[in-house]
């Protein structure tokens, strides 16, 4: 055992260490590691992460956008935010979104000749209930050419539609759950930025028997939606052993309407359309079999709902810890995470945990700056954003309103606000529980060095990837978009595509404490060093105005 002067003398040369600024590859950018330290001592030793999780999940559930449970859910935000002393707490309205609804409860039995048997199945989002207790016939409903589609016209009414057949269901030999190693992380760091592209051989338009396969299958939904069937039934493409990945109701939409002009289950016109459920696996393929051996199956089905018109704008939570700096004068720094979430689960790895870290890493900077005993340069603003399940609505909305509009067809933003040039940099966590690893650049070349010397003091737990890679499906997007720095970080994919990701399993019980804590403690450090950085984080080249040619 070293003895108390040994153990002194060792501390100060640690400090010492930690005191030299870490080179960046291109120039030296300075990392403040009496900082680090205050940050990894408030996030792994005293964290928050997992009471704002609960909270989020056991107590509001399911976060569906519109519903009285997301509302509640945001006012508590809203609460937290307020005593963390945050400043400009408010929700922000955007909208007009739609209709709220919440499953009220439901109930599915089949039924044969030799007996029933418990269903287990969800709801579809926005799905009409039944009129108390139903029973109707099931009835597989397919086709390949438009003469196969007539043989069902007027026969579908009071039934129970399937529309897929059997989905072959494989043992999971290998592990649900995984994390990236060495030769994935490497792929990462080596991968080219992907550009957006066109179809080639097979791409969009290259194959015609698919899109008559397509052509066929809308005729064939469109038929079965004017038939108002009892119920539609389906099992989903993934999924196993009692998981099962459930998102919106779909409602009928004319063949011409392009993918922004359908109309939408929680419109405020109130489509029509029949309850759809979708069923574990393993209880629709039982249900196919009978019907190939001809043994009729009757289901019973009980779906109460309730859809909420009171209000169809919706909001995003903001709070902020207000810049000191008049050098920096308006300049912001944003984190954000999607707060809305499907209804069969809890919402906990998408996106509770998301939220909860960026609450948490909001909470060590309040600490780290009160023990510095100053306000940050730059002032740090949080969003948790609703809508993000329905095309990343509420950030786009807000990023429209706040800083610009996004240019059409690759031309540079439009109607660009003032706030647009104080703007330094958004990181955004949605990909699961699992710990970081790294840093999606999404293109940016320029913040490489910064970003590597950021890291560096966090190696030691498992965080050095950068990758020039873009990631998509989430919020920085609404950001990048515009010409906006915006950042999501390289995390272990655990369970997520496998068995949580909008599925009845996505709940607290998936979510590993120690990878949250380590994801609010980076996320909280790279915040503080954007904030007392010199200058903003640097951008990426927008494209220039691009006028089309006279005859194109």
């Amino acid at each position: 055992m070293k003895s108390a002067t040994a153990r002194n003398a060792t501390l100060v040369s640690i400090l010492a260490l930690l005191a030299v600024p870490v080179m960046g590859q291109d120039a030296m950018e300075p990392v403040n590691e009496e900082a680090v330290a205050l940050i990894r001592q408030e996030g792994l030793e005293n964290s928050h992460v997992m009471e704002y999780m609960s909270w989020m999940t056991d107590v509001f559930g399911g976060r569906l956008t519109g519903s009285p449970a997301l509302d509640a859910a945001s006012d508590w935000a809203v609460a937290e935010f307020e005593k963390l002393g945050m400043t400009n707490v408010h929700k922000d309205e955007w909208g007009p979104f739609g209709r709220g609804w919440t499953l009220k409860e439901m109930s599915m039995m089949a039924e044969t000749q030799y007996g029933s048997f418990a269903v287990t199945a969800y709801p579809k989002a926005w799905s009409p209930g039944t009129e108390g207790s139903v029973s109707g016939e099931v009835i597989l409903v397919q086709a390949e050419t438009a003469e196969d589609i007539e043989q069902y016209r007027g026969k579908l009414a009071g039934k129970v539609v399937l529309m897929q057949g059997i989905r072959e269901v494989e043992e999971p030999f290998e592990p649900l759950a995984t994390r990236r190693d060495d030769s994935n992380l490497l792929r990462l760091a080596n991968a080219y930025p992907q550009m957006r592209g066109g179809g080639g051989p097979g791409g969009r338009g290259g194959d015609a028997d698919a899109a008559e396969r397509a052509r066929v299958q809308r005729e064939l939904t469109s038929l079965v939606f004017a038939e108002k069937p009892l119920a539609i039934l389906d099992r989903g493409s993934k999924g196993d052993y009692g998981t099962i990945f459930v998102s919106g109701a779909s409602v009928p939409a004319p063949a011409d309407a392009g993918f922004a002009d359908r109309p939408r289950a929680w419109d405020v016109s109130k489509p029509e359309t029949s309850p759809q459920l979708t069923v574990a696996v393993e209880h629709y393929n039982r249900i196919i079999r009978l019907l190939e051996k001809d043994i009729p199956v009757t289901i019973d089905l009980d779906l109460a709902v309730e859809f909420n018109d009171d209000d169809p704008m919706e909001y995003n939570v903001i709070g902020e810890f207000a810049g000191a700096d008049p050098a920096v004068g308006d300049e912001v720094v944003m984190i954000g995470a999607h707060y809305d979430s499907w209804h069969s689960g809890t919402g906990a790895t998408d996106n509770a945990s998301g939220s909860a870290v960026m609450m948490e890493a909001m909470r060590i900077l309040k600490n780290v700056y009160a023990a510095e005993g100053r306000a940050p340069r730059r002032t740090i603003r949080i969003g948790l954003w609703t809508g993000e399940e329905q095309g990343l609505i509420g950030s786009r909305e807000y990023v429209t309103e706040v800083f610009a509009e996004r240019g059409d067809n690759g031309q540079p933003p439009q109607d660009v606000k003032p706030a647009y040039s104080d703007f330094s940099a958004y990181y955004n966590m949605d990909n699961g529980t699992g710990k970081i690893r790294g840093v999606y650049q999404q293109g940016n070349a320029a913040v490489e060095p910064i970003f590597r010397a950021w890291l560096a003091p966090f190696e030691d737990l498992g965080a050095s990837t950068l990758s020039m890679n873009n990631t998509g499906g989430t919020d920085h997007l609404s950001f990048d978009r515009v010409g906006l720095p915006g950042f999501q970080f390289i995390q272990e994919p655990i369970a997520y595509g496998s068995r949580t990701h909008h599925s009845n399993m996505d709940s607290y019980d998936h979510a590993i404490a120690d990878d949250l804590k380590q994801a609010a403690t980076i996320i909280a450090s790279f915040v503080y060093h954007t904030a007392e950085r010199e200058e903003k984080l640097p951008r990426k080249v927008m494209p220039v105005e691009v006028t089309p040619a006279v005859g194109g």
